[in-house]
């Protein structure tokens, strides 16, 4: 597929076959995809947790409420940043964690379909529960912070694709 197929054609997918799994090597090779992600002055702070457990997979619901289709997925892999591996201003009190993260998830997503898998994302950060839940739940250091949570297995739904979506007014050229 080419990429800008990819870009245009990729949705986000929520059922999936229960029956199908993914092996170690094929997770590893959408990882490394993700791990091509830009980040900021290539710090490259992020990490990811691979769950394939089923019943982890069934709970998940249980630590962010959006996730209940993840019970039939292959895995999920949580995308985090560690926010002192990323850069930052300490003093200044910010850091791109959540950037990094987010584009190595989106890394992530593409390469699941361009491997004519499906994924969704679904979001960690910002949101202060779902952070201190991932975190308890699965033993994460305090400087670890989930950023999505992507759901990936084998698609049992095509999406509808949509109306082009570039809307021109929403684009400003040389100012507002």
């Amino acid at each position: 597929m080419e990429l800008y197929e990819g870009l245009l054609s990729r949705r986000s997918i929520r059922k999936y076959n229960p029956e199908k799994t993914l092996s170690k090597d094929e997770i590893l090779e959408l990882i490394r995809a993700a791990s091509y992600a830009p980040s900021a002055h290539n710090k490259q702070p992020w990490h990811f947790l691979v769950l394939q457990d089923k019943e982890v997979l069934r709970t998940l619901r249980s630590v962010q409420p959006w996730t209940s289709f993840a019970k039939d997925a292959a895995c999920v892999i949580v995308v985090c940043a560690d926010e002192e591996e990323t850069f930052h201003r300490e003093k200044e009190g910010w850091n791109y964690a959540q950037i990094d993260g987010a584009l190595a998830a989106q890394n992530l997503l593409l390469a699941c379909h361009a491997k004519g898998l499906g994924a969704c994302f679904c979001g960690a950060a910002p949101m202060p529960m779902v952070i201190d839940n991932l975190r308890q739940k699965f033993n994460m250091p305090a400087t670890m912070l989930p950023v999505a949570i992507v759901t990936i297995g084998y698609p049992e739904e095509e999406p509808k694709v949509p109306a082009d979506r570039l809307n021109v007014e929403k684009v400003h050229w040389g100012s507002f």
